[in-house]
C-alpha cells in the first residue's frame, strides 16, 4: 500500500509542468493551537473547483478539519493528525 504521503509527492509532481509550480504548490506549516495546517493550491489543476467541508473531532482530543473552496485545499489538524490529512487530500483529490 503506498503511504498518503507518497502519493501527495506523486500529485505535486504531476501538476509541475515547468510553470504551474513557480506561482503555486503545497505548502505544511505549524499553527499556534498547536497544530498542522495543509493548503494545496488548486488552480489550474483538475482539482480546480472541487468543494468539500468536514469537520472531525474526537474524544481523545484529536481533531481534523478539512475545507476546499474550489481554488484551494485547506486542512487543519491537532499535531497528532498530520498524517490524517494529507489522506484527506489523497481521498478528495480520488474522489471522482
Amino acid at each position: 500500500m503506498i503511504s498518503p504521503l507518497t502519493t501527495l509527492q506523486e500529485w505535486y509532481e504531476s501538476v509541475c509542468d515547468g510553470d504551474w509550480e513557480h506561482s503555486y504548490g503545497i505548502r505544511i506549516e505549524t499553527v499556534d493551537n498547536p497544530g498542522w495546517m495543509l493548503v494545496v493550491d488548486l488552480e489550474r489543476t483538475s482539482l480546480h473547483g472541487r468543494l468539500c467541508d468536514i469537520q472531525d473531532s474526537s474524544v481523545d482530543g484529536s481533531w481534523v478539519s478539512v475545507k476546499s473552496d474550489g481554488h484551494e485545499f485547506v486542512a487543519a489538524c491537532d499535531p497528532r493528525s498530520l498524517e490524517n490529512v494529507i489522506d484527506c487530500f489523497v481521498k478528495f483529490a480520488s474522489a471522482s
